[in-house]
């Protein structure tokens, strides 16, 4: 269980300080706003991946789908993303993992999906129970050498794991 937290017996006493609500709000939402587009929105210039993309690509890696192996439910990957690696909802996860595999969206598909994964003219994917998913042969070349010490890995968010910062 959770340590507990009590208030100060004093209600912090001398601690307060006056702050103007409306310049902490535009100071506190540019920070964050910033944050999120630095660390969310923008791939990274080193792999051109999101962090969603590189959390399902490590996952697919630990979850064994080589191209020359089976499919699997891509609720099962999706489910394992959120699981260890992104807990931001199983929505998101889905769309970037049908953007990886749709080949209008990505020079070279990272994922090979099979399955009604959406069209050019926007017509969306199925849901994510009817699809599979494994990785394609450029997935496994990015992919290549992650566990020889080529690559930076840092906690995950609940810290018990470990993510590779970059592919």
């Amino acid at each position: 269980m959770g340590k507990r937290l009590l208030p100060p017996e004093n209600g912090g006493g001398d601690h307060i300080e006056p702050v103007d609500l409306k310049k902490a709000l535009e100071e506190r939402y540019l920070a964050y706003a910033l944050s999120t587009i630095m660390h969310r929105a923008l791939p990274d210039v080193r792999d051109g991946l999101k962090p969603v993309h590189r959390r399902i690509m490590h996952a697919m890696r630990l979850l064994r789908l080589n191209p020359d192996q089976g499919f699997a439910k891509c609720a099962r990957i999706v489910g394992e993303v959120m699981g260890k690696f992104h807990p931001h909802g199983d929505q998101s996860i889905y769309d970037a993992l049908v953007r990886l595999a749709q080949d209008f969206s990505m020079r070279y598909p990272l994922v090979d999906g099979q399955g009604n994964f959406g069209n050019i003219d926007g017509d969306n994917a199925a849901a994510m129970r009817y699809t599979e998913a494994r990785m394609t042969d450029v997935a496994t070349e990015l992919l290549s050498g992650i566990t020889e010490d080529a690559v930076d890995y840092r906690p995950t968010y609940n810290e018990e794991d470990e993510e590779p910062v970059v592919l």
